[in-house]
């Protein structure tokens, strides 16, 4: 409908009831389309009674009280809506977008589409901090380009937990310097098993990460360790250690961080969700908050996708309970 021909059909009327004209007037052809737009136009002209104007644009008075009940019980399913949608977001602490947020409401059993959460987010200036930002690369591959590199997840899809683990280092800033951080991550659930950081990138920044996740956890025989090519990965030390261990080492390709997708896109995420646009001034501060978002909220409390909108913890224990029962 052309706004202006509208608004000349709503003079018009106005117009012949001023003039307090006897004829009856023809209807325009619009008014003969749904009854909703005569009732929002009645609504929008309260100088003239409800009965008048009903009488004159042929509705029923109690057709359109029943369309404004309606129309404010609408409101409030909005209203209530926007609500739960706040809701979810503030509990993923500004991370969840419209797919997430729509996710997590109907996991609970609510009813929600994304496009719907999508709208009600940009009504209340909802966003997810998700942002790109651009980080320079730790990896030193030089003296590891031989054939003795092979990457194992390219020939073996992993389906069971503790099978097949992701490792990768970042760094953090404060106003000490930089702090590293080594993680390692199981690939099937998504989990942060091990971690460790120091105010040094050396060698047994990877091993005590692995020795933490070692001795906190079973994991199955031959088990994939995968890692890009840096030099704490290929060193002599933390080699011979996964071996002790039993582990069967993998490496990303040069050139291809694709490769490691899984620890990539858990530091990215974490940045984007913890650290940029904040400063931290100490070492220790950036240990604390590194704590609090693996152990209490990514490991436990963060919905993923990828995982039908549960946690990574929450993902592994229903593993184990449906392996329990196949057993059974």
């Amino acid at each position: 409908m052309c706004l202006d021909n509208r608004s000349r059909m709503n003079r018009e009327i106005h117009v012949r009831f001023c003039e307090g004209l006897g004829v009856k007037f023809p209807l325009p052809t619009r008014l003969r389309e749904p009854a909703q737009r005569r009732y929002a136009f009645i609504e929008a002209h309260p100088e003239y009674s409800v009965a008048k104007w009903a009488k004159k644009l042929q509705v029923s008075t109690s057709g359109y009280y029943a369309w404004l009940s309606g129309k404010e019980a609408k409101v409030e399913k909005e209203k209530a809506e926007k609500e739960l949608v706040k809701k979810t977001f503030d509990e993923g602490k500004g991370t969840y977008g419209p797919d997430r947020v729509c996710g997590v409401i109907r996991l609970h059993g609510g009813h929600m589409s994304r496009s719907k959460a999508k709208r009600h987010m940009d009504d209340m200036g909802l966003s997810s901090i998700h942002n790109r930002r651009r980080c320079r690369c730790l990896t030193n591959s030089r003296k590891s380009r031989g054939e003795g590199y092979p990457n194992l997840l390219r020939s073996e899809t992993p389906i069971a937990p503790r099978y097949a683990l992701s490792s990768d280092i970042t760094y953090l800033k404060c106003s000490e310097g930089f702090e590293y951080l080594c993680t390692v991550k199981d690939i099937v659930t998504g989990e942060i098993l091990g971690r460790h950081s120091s105010s040094r990138m050396k060698k047994e920044l990877v091993i005590n990460a692995f020795l933490a996740a070692q001795a906190r956890y079973r994991f199955e025989e031959d088990c994939i360790f995968h890692s890009d090519r840096g030099s704490q990965y290929t060193s002599k030390a933390f080699m011979d250690i996964l071996k002790r261990c039993g582990f069967r080492q993998s490496f990303s390709r040069v050139g291809m961080p694709g490769d490691n997708t899984w620890s990539e896109s858990f530091f990215a995420n974490m940045k984007k969700e913890v650290f940029h646009w904040r400063h931290f001034e100490t070492r220790e501060q950036i240990r604390m908050v590194v704590f609090e978002f693996i152990e209490v909220f990514y490991n436990r409390q963060r919905a993923q996708k990828r995982l039908g909108y549960i946690s990574p913890r929450e993902y592994f224990e229903r593993l184990q309970i449906q392996e329990l029962s196949q057993v059974a």
